[in-house]
């Protein structure tokens, strides 16, 4: 029973408060970017949805993963930024619009993406007898229901009663952050007797896919010659996943403890290693953030 309402009732409930924490922080003129700075929004959204889930893939065959595990890596990776990303970007002094617009795109993307995408890998790197079939449609609407709409509320509160929306805003994510930590206290309690076997074979993969993720993304965006503060931005979106979507795929729609696994150990690792990449970023120059195309 308890189980059932983490999976059930706890982790969609939550994700469409966190989601709607987001929307609280967004309003229409974020989505200019795109038109103002088209170089660096697509560059960022080929980096989120094209090359991580390539690099995973490929991590995952280095290291020869298979079944639940193997999965739960690509759901991870299919998944939008998280919203602690936009966070750590101000710590590294990094585009702060860009990483929201980023982070926005994407989410908003993702439910018609995702499950498409997840159907594919399972079908990769799943045998017959593990194969889990997922319904697209109902999945698909799913997924609107606790992403697209909670942001779209979101917005629609900042713009009809924005001081509800100041006073909202950081509890939610407050709320977020409390809730990721839950969520992941639960997955490792209920898998105590094999938690130390699942850690072992995803922690390594999670750590160098997170590590990756952001040198690449701020790797390609300096090739691409964008500027420091964009670059920074792009580095971090791309290694932030939302880890509270990926356990929900994970436990309330595919019911796959080992699929959520990766998302557990990656979620904790990327506060560390994000924030030390965020710090040599901030020492590494003092570009300001709002910085011309």
């Amino acid at each position: 029973m308890e189980a059932q309402f983490l999976t059930k009732v706890f982790l969609p409930v939550s994700l469409f408060i966190i989601m709607l924490g987001m929307g609280l922080s967004l309003r229409p003129i974020d989505f200019k970017l795109v038109i103002v700075k088209p170089k660096a929004v697509v560059l960022g959204l080929i980096a989120q949805m094209i090359l991580l889930p390539m690099l995973a893939y490929l991590v995952v065959i280095g290291f020869g993963m298979t079944g639940g595990l193997a999965v739960g890596v690509m759901i991870l990776a299919l998944c939008p930024g998280g919203t602690t990303s936009n966070l750590y970007t101000y710590l590294a002094k990094g585009d702060i619009a860009l990483s929201v617009t980023l982070t926005s795109v994407v989410s908003l993307i993702a439910p018609f993406t995702v499950p498409l995408l997840i159907v594919f890998f399972m079908e990769l790197l799943m045998g017959q007898e593990e194969y889990i079939k997922l319904p697209v449609l109902k999945t698909i609407l799913q997924l609107v229901v606790i992403t697209i709409i909670p942001i779209s509320l979101g917005m629609l509160i900042r713009r009809y009663k924005p001081e509800l929306s100041q006073k909202l805003e950081k509890p939610v994510k407050l709320f977020s952050i409390v809730v990721l930590f839950v969520i992941i206290a639960a997955i490792v309690f209920k898998n105590r007797a094999h938690i130390g076997d699942y850690v072992a074979q995803a922690g390594l993969v999670t750590l160098i896919l997170n590590v990756a993720c952001m040198m690449m993304g701020y790797g390609i965006a300096k090739l691409a010659q964008l500027n420091e503060a964009q670059s920074k931005a792009i580095g971090i979106e791309v290694g932030f996943q939302n880890g509270t979507l990926a356990i929900l795929i994970a436990l309330t729609l595919l019911e796959n403890d080992q699929m959520a696994i990766a998302a557990t150990t990656y979620s904790l690792i990327m506060f560390a290693t994000g924030g030390l990449f965020a710090w040599v970023l901030h020492r590494k120059t003092q570009v300001p953030v709002e910085v011309d195309a």
